[in-house]
């Protein structure tokens, strides 16, 4: 199937590390053009340079605090002034600090406010011009299945992913007039870095090892695994494609059918 992304430009937000790099490295193999962001330019040069190697893909990066208005409107003009357009967007954020409701205090809410809501919103606002000018466009929010069945431990992210669904789905009824289509992606268990911190902690609060935290996990996994970032990431590509012409304003589980919820 061709997914219609040769030359597309496509911005990954996170996209140094974990599934944000895996779904950057699935978009280059198509033929895409990607601008890497995240805080980390040491972390951001040695993967656009593997990318670029693995796939021959155009690759750049632009150093970016997604917390930062400005900084985000410094990517966009970089991400314009190096490529020429704009075709899709992936927002992806590292995940908050674990805990329960007692465990933060206001200010811990309102980093993890700035840092997984107030970025999307401020990530959607500076893509829809660019967007405009060529008639039309794609985004992809990865998020978490929380959004359909919250995860004890991890309060903030069931709280601000939950809102990134909300506004992705809102968002999609907006946008549909003007070709832009709007869609969330959840992973479940993916073997990530953040999934073996996720373990670890767990590990650490039930005394248990984290391979027999893995296991345990692995059991309410109809799949009876950890699914992989290459996983993940082929179906993020397909929906933030122009092979998806009619997909809008919907949230695809990718967790090996762990969720049971409808």
């Amino acid at each position: 199937m061709d997914l219609g992304l040769k030359d597309k430009v496509v911005l990954v937000s996170a996209g140094s590390k974990g599934l944000g790099r895996a779904v950057a490295t699935e978009y280059a193999r198509e033929g895409a053009k990607v601008m890497l962001a995240s805080r980390s330019e040491e972390d951001l040069a040695k993967t656009a340079r593997e990318i670029t190697a693995e796939t021959g893909a155009e690759v750049d990066f632009c150093v970016t605090n997604l917390s930062k208005r400005a900084d985000i409107d410094a990517l966009y003009a970089k991400t314009v002034e190096r490529f020429g357009r704009l075709d899709v967007l992936v927002t992806n954020a590292g995940g908050p600090p674990a805990g329960t409701f007692e465990n933060f205090e206001d200010d811990v809410w309102e980093q993890a406010f700035q840092a997984n809501l107030m970025n999307v919103v401020r990530l959607v606002r500076g893509a829809l011009p660019h967007f405009r000018a060529v008639g039309g466009g794609r985004i992809v929010n990865i998020t978490s299945t929380s959004i359909k069945q919250p995860i004890e431990g991890l309060i903030l992210s069931n709280t601000y992913r939950a809102g990134i669904n909300a506004l992705a789905k809102s968002l999609s009824v907006e946008l549909a007039p003007e070709s832009i289509l709007v869609n969330t992606i959840a992973p479940g268990r993916i073997a990530t870095d953040r999934i073996t911190e996720l373990d670890g902690l767990r590990a650490s609060a039930t005394g248990l090892s984290q391979e027999e935290v893995r296991i345990g996990n692995e059991r309410l996994i109809p799949m009876g695994r950890y699914g992989t970032p290459d996983e993940f990431a082929r179906t993020a590509v397909f929906l933030g494609s122009y092979a998806n012409t009619y997909v809008t304003g919907q949230s695809v589980l990718i967790d090996g059918g762990m969720v049971r919820a409808l």
